[in-house]
């Protein structure tokens, strides 16, 4: 984690005026950019830096409010983050990746291939799907914006761990719990519900799945209960060039929970599209 920090940087976008933090660590021709969730920061993503950046030039970032990124009063929404991305690309004169995201990081990589698909050489979709939020979810996250602002954000906390965590880690693998408690009672309340407020209004993907021609890896855990495996399968049944990965003894944070498997399907993945 240390050497993490030492690496970190910051840069401002080209496009969207937000100033980026990152590491970047490792040297190859197509650097593989991981995308974190909601809401965490790229030091969840500490795993697969670590494995990778001896093979290859591995960045990640933290979401604009997240982590030690700025952000402003624009309001957040998934086509933000994801012009957030390809100005902070165009900042680093990288002018095309392999993109990794998991949970909401994978509506954004979704998003963004889909706009900007000659960036990308592959992706990589880790505990996500491609559906927009139903009716009732929307009204949950309302529920739960309310909740945050009457000052909620411990109780929020301890729920949402609780939902993103398979039981063996709940109860095997508490530091894992405790980092990750960390990171979202570091996030500022107005960060927080305004992506719960972008996360309620995203579009659905789905229609595009099949447009994506890049080879694409799809990783879920099998006990992931926000973004179940059946969520997984529709992906790889859509995106033609793709293969499934289905983790056991997993929850939605898949990469933290196995991550030895999760690297491992990661680094064979990897060797396919960088031949």
């Amino acid at each position: 984690m240390k050497e993490l920090q030492a690496n970190e940087k910051s840069i401002k976008t080209s496009s969207t005026n937000a100033s980026i933090n990152y590491t970047d660590f490792g040297k190859s021709e197509v650097p593989v950019i991981f995308i974190h969730g909601f809401p965490f920061d790229k030091s969840s993503w500490e795993p697969q830096i670590t494995f990778l950046k001896t093979k290859h030039r591995v960045i990640a970032y933290d979401i604009r409010g997240f982590g030690k990124s700025t952000t402003n009063d624009i309001g957040e929404s998934i086509n933000l983050f994801a012009d957030d991305l390809i100005g902070f690309m165009d900042s680093l004169k990288i002018g095309k990746a392999i993109i990794c995201g998991l949970s909401m990081g994978g509506y954004i990589a979704l998003n963004v291939i889909s706009r900007f698909p000659e960036r990308f050489e592959a992706i990589i979709l880790c505990d996500t799907q491609c559906i927009a939020d139903s009716t009732e979810a929307k009204e949950k996250r309302k529920q739960t914006i309310a909740q945050i602002n009457g000052g909620g954000l411990d109780l929020f906390t301890d729920t949402f761990l609780k939902n993103i965590f398979c039981r063996n880690t709940l109860e095997n693998k508490k530091e894992i719990v405790d980092k990750i408690r960390k990171i979202i009672l570091s996030t500022s309340t107005k960060v927080i519900t305004g992506t719960l407020r972008a996360l309620a209004l995203r579009e659905e993907s789905c229609s595009k799945l099949e447009e994506i021609k890049v080879p694409a890896l799809i990783i879920c855990g099998k006990e992931d209960i926000i973004t179940p495996p059946a969520q997984a399968e529709f992906l790889n049944s859509k995106i033609k060039n793709s293969v499934i990965h289905i983790i056991d003894k997993a929850g939605h944070m898949s990469n933290l929970e196995q991550p030895d498997v999760f690297n491992k399907h990661l680094n064979n993945f990897l060797k396919e599209v960088t031949k």
